[in-house]
């Protein structure tokens, strides 16, 4: 069969790279009979130091660390789709958001003609299980995986590298960041790995071991190529880049320094082919560590919700704010009951640091308070109406079904002939009881640009609520006058969804 072209994947890696949660070891693997097998103290307190050039070899590295990566296999329930070896029923695994990755690549998915028949790899008639990596992060047998991989299991199996297969049962899973938690049931102690507590740079050497195309454990080499990679796979998308070739079988597995320390765990690829070309994506060891000891503890992850919708904060939108520069988090709308709410915060307040670090835009923002513990409190800094301000907030939990942030949408409205409107007010029309509503849309003009339709309406101008044509008018002239080259509006679709909107201040004429 031939591979489908440009396809990410999540790889189902043979060789089940528990995330060794467990802090950084000097060796980055516990030894086989670890002084104190306690998954709290198996941190290593002599940290092998990362060279600055490129090592001679890999091959002292790989033997302390091999022996803690395993291989996962997985026998599906019968809600679950077979595949071939390769994460078989990976399709309904696989969340809806990085089928969507998916496809940006090209068609499909994991478990749709790919990765492994592309390469020759024969599919097993009536095989229901799936195959992955992971590997092992405590003397007692606790190991990190990818969510895909055992997302459906009924069973789950793991191979050592010394050829035990042991059985496992799932502690936890986490969907949103795709990191599951196991534990070999069988007792004993056993090597294990640990995570690096600080982050590669970029051009760092790393290296890989999984179990690609079912092959056994298999290692191979690359460098870290970028960080903060946000591939639309889920809310918290950090992932960082590599060139190491990670393939089909390899999910789960980790990517390991030079100093053998777990710096990310290998997750999808972006092909042509299914087969590594370079671009690998790895959640990093920071996010793997927070979620591991959730899960660890509670068997869940419970995160942080501060209960406000937020966009990017655009060129445009800084420009109609009167921002220097386009960073931080636009507050589209306080949830009623929300600690947001509860603090204060309102629509149209630019959050710029959390706890004094500095954020970006609005899916740092939302990464951010997803990693802090509910009932925890915050220090938010935020601008409004050109002044700064500061908000002590007690975060909530964050339910299953709320967005914690939105993507910049593009609409807008104005009260301007200049910008392309015909307005009225909104209760005047039967369009509700505030703001003004959109009658005609000029298909030429700016607002149109920004995807303002008839039927949307105007709720504030500039940071004020308005109800008339003229108060719209009156906010438009106010900003060109200060010299602003975009006016900020909120608006509300005829779906009932608002959001901010930088219109282009036009010269009439």
């Amino acid at each position: 069969m031939t591979a489908q072209p440009n396809r990410l994947r999540r790889n189902a890696l043979a060789s089940v790279a528990v995330a060794a949660l467990v802090a950084t070891g000097a060796a980055g693997v516990g030894l086989t009979q670890p002084a104190t097998p306690a998954y709290a103290q198996s941190l290593s307190k002599n940290p092998i130091e990362t060279p600055d050039h490129p090592p001679g070899s890999f091959a002292s590295v790989v033997d302390k660390v091999k022996p803690g990566v395993v291989a996962v296999k997985v026998k599906l329930d019968d809600s679950a789709d077979s595949d071939d070896e390769d994460g078989p029923g990976q399709n309904q695994q696989v969340p809806p958001q990085l089928r969507e990755f998916f496809k940006r690549f090209g068609q499909g998915g994991p478990g749709q003609g790919g990765p492994g028949q592309g390469f020759g790899m024969p599919k097993r008639q009536g095989q229901r299980g799936a195959m992955g990596s992971g590997f092992i992060i405590s003397a007692d047998g606790y190991v990190v995986t990818n969510n895909h991989v055992v997302d459906k299991a009924k069973s789950v199996q793991v191979t050592l590298d010394d050829n035990r297969t042991l059985d496992a049962k799932v502690i936890g899973k986490d969907p949103k960041t795709d990191l599951a938690l196991l534990k070999i049931t069988e007792g004993g102690t056993f090597p294990y790995v640990s995570l690096s507590k600080s982050a590669p740079r970029v051009g760092d050497w790393v290296v890989a071991i999984g179990n690609p195309f079912g092959l056994g454990g298999t290692v191979t080499a690359g460098i870290v190529s970028a960080r903060g990679r946000d591939i639309g796979a889920g809310p918290y998308d950090d992932f960082l880049q590599i060139d190491a070739p990670i393939n089909k079988g390899n999910s789960g597995g980790p990517t390991f320094n030079v100093g053998g320390e777990v710096v990310g765990v290998n997750t999808a690829i972006a092909s042509p082919s299914g087969g590594s070309v370079g671009l690998a994506f790895a959640i990093p060891a920071e996010t793997v560590q927070a979620v591991v000891d959730q899960l660890r503890a509670d068997g869940k992850v419970a995160r942080g919700y501060l209960g406000v919708q937020v966009q990017p904060v655009t060129k445009d939108i800084a420009d109609g704010l009167g921002l220097d520069k386009a960073k931080g988090a636009l507050v589209d709308h306080a949830e009623v009951g929300t600690p947001a709410a509860k603090a204060g915060l309102k629509s149209g307040d630019v959050i710029e640091s959390v706890n004094g670090t500095p954020i970006n835009d609005a899916k740092e923002l939302s990464r951010k308070i997803a990693g802090i513990k509910p009932g925890a409190k915050v220090e938010l800094t935020y601008l409004r109406g050109g002044k700064s301000d500061t908000a002590s907030v007690e975060l909530g939990v964050l339910p299953n079904d709320t967005k914690v942030a939105s993507t910049d949408r593009g609409s807008s409205a104005n009260g301007q002939p200049r910008l392309g409107l015909s307005l009225a007010p909104a209760s005047e029309v039967g369009a509700g009881s505030e703001g003004v509503a959109v009658m005609e849309v000029d298909p030429d003009g700016p607002a149109a640009a920004k995807g303002i339709e008839q039927g949307d309406i105007i709720l504030d101008v500039a940071g004020s609520s308005v109800s008339q044509p003229s108060e719209v008018a009156e906010r438009v002239r106010s900003a060109e006058s200060s010299g602003r080259k975009a006016v900020l509006m909120r608006v509300k679709s005829a779906k009932g969804v608002t959001r901010f909107v930088a219109v282009a201040l036009n010269k009439a004429g």
